[in-house]
């Protein structure tokens, strides 16, 4: 028989609750959710995705996204491919 260790761990409710309604979208329950990140920790032998510190320049990329600042629009698909030359 396996052997179980348990995981007990303090979260800011909002996150929890944001979390959570994600893992019942796709089927799993937040036990489930956390089992899989560490099994793909243990298979990945790190992270299984990339954690850095963002430059300066993304930064500022994501505070004007979020304050609706320096964005190009076009009014359709063409257009934007016009504008990256294709």
């Amino acid at each position: 028989m396996n052997k179980t260790g348990r995981v007990d761990v303090h979260i800011d409710l909002r996150l929890k609750n944001a979390a959570e309604k994600v893992f019942a979208k796709v089927g799993l329950s937040p036990e489930e959710a956390i089992r899989l990140f560490y099994e793909q920790v243990e298979l990945q032998q790190g992270l299984p995705f990339e954690v850095r510190v963002p430059n300066k320049e993304t930064i500022e990329a994501i505070r004007d996204l979020d304050e609706g600042r320096n964005l190009t629009t076009y009014q359709n698909l063409n257009d934007f491919k016009k504008s990256l030359g294709l």
